[in-house]
């Protein structure tokens, strides 16, 4: 059962059957309710692609998007069951990708659908990037858009950095005066290829990783309504440097879970009420792991998921202190 995952009906393989006929078998098993809805496109940018589905009918436990990368590997992202849309990042551009969405239950693939993609060229891009604006936090041009078509009152905070890794950034902003659609955030990355991550219009934070370390980024983010960029803030962050981390990592203290060494810190410090419970796995892919746990007693501010890459370098996921699962993907 273990190799399961690995044998997955992919772009090269399965072109043009959009439900193959080895699935139907599944639904015998399980409540025949349950189905998935036509895989749209909701953006596409040259390195990304955001999707959407519906269920019209039943539920699914977890859902599975499968495709080929740029290279021709399979990659397999998993997405909670009550999630209507993904956004895949780290695409090439002008490239074509065949997707398909898996709804699971108990483990067993339900239902598929499908769609074909071309990312963007990256050449196309319009928006400003570190080295064309690097000073223009809200450039003149986008003013009489703005107040042509739209109500002057959509607002964007400052845009401030929550965490920092040798890896990794997250970010913050508020919207002081009116609502966005969906928000847009650029930067350049350690080859100076622009890179665009769309988010959704409710979110007021976003961390992104696969940064490198000790390098200067420069964040772009825009509020749109439609297509129409309406405000603009950017901010400067420097990651971090790897010989900096003091964390315990897997070579250094494989079996230390709770080092005696920070016992008295931690007393000192901070009431001896919080407590992290069993980490445990809810689920495995190939190329990821899903990670849950728990608080028993007491609460964190965040945590800080530490691991090292297939190159023994070692990795950091900072984590909101309100989330209790992580993808590391």
């Amino acid at each position: 059962a273990a190799e399961e995952p690995e044998v997955l009906p992919l772009p090269s393989e399965e072109p043009q059957h959009e439900k193959p006929q080895t699935e139907a078998t599944a639904t015998e098993a399980t409540p025949a309710q349950a189905v998935l809805e036509e895989l749209r496109v909701s953006s596409v940018t040259s390195s990304s692609v955001g999707l959407q589905w519906s269920v019209p009918k039943g539920s699914f436990d977890s859902f599975m998007l499968q495709y080929r990368d740029a290279q021709g590997l399979p990659q397999a992202l998993p997405i909670d069951g009550e999630s209507r849309s993904v956004t895949v990042p780290g695409l090439s551009p002008s490239h074509r990708y065949r997707f398909h969405l898996y709804g699971l239950h108990g483990g067993k693939r339900i239902d598929r659908v499908s769609t074909d993609i071309v990312t963007g060229k990256a050449e196309a891009r319009e928006e400003p990037l570190p080295s064309d604006k690097p000073h223009q936090e809200k450039p003149e041009t986008e003013s009489p858009a703005t107040t042509e078509t739209f109500p002057p009152r959509a607002v964007l905070g400052e845009l401030r950095v929550s965490s920092v890794t040798p890896n990794s950034v997250q970010l913050q902003w508020s919207v002081p005066e009116g609502s966005f659609d969906s928000f847009m955030l650029q930067y350049r990355d350690a080859q100076g290829q622009p890179q665009a991550l769309p988010i959704d219009g409710g979110s007021h934070s976003v961390l992104v990783p696969g940064l490198s370390p000790s390098r200067r980024y420069r964040f772009h983010l825009y509020g749109l309504r439609g297509r129409k960029k309406i405000d603009h803030v950017s901010t400067e962050v420097l990651t971090g440097k790897r010989e900096d981390q003091k964390e315990p990592l897997p070579s250094e203290e494989p079996h230390q879970e709770k080092p005696e060494t920070e016992s008295p810190a931690t007393t000192e410090t901070f009431p001896p009420r919080a407590v992290l419970g069993e980490l445990r796995v809810s689920s495995v892919t190939p190329n990821s792991v899903q990670l849950q746990w728990s608080v028993p007693e007491g609460s964190f501010d965040s945590f800080m998921l530490q691991y090292r890459d297939a190159q023994g370098q070692p990795q950091a996921l900072p984590i909101d202190g309100g989330s209790h699962s992580v993808t590391v993907s």
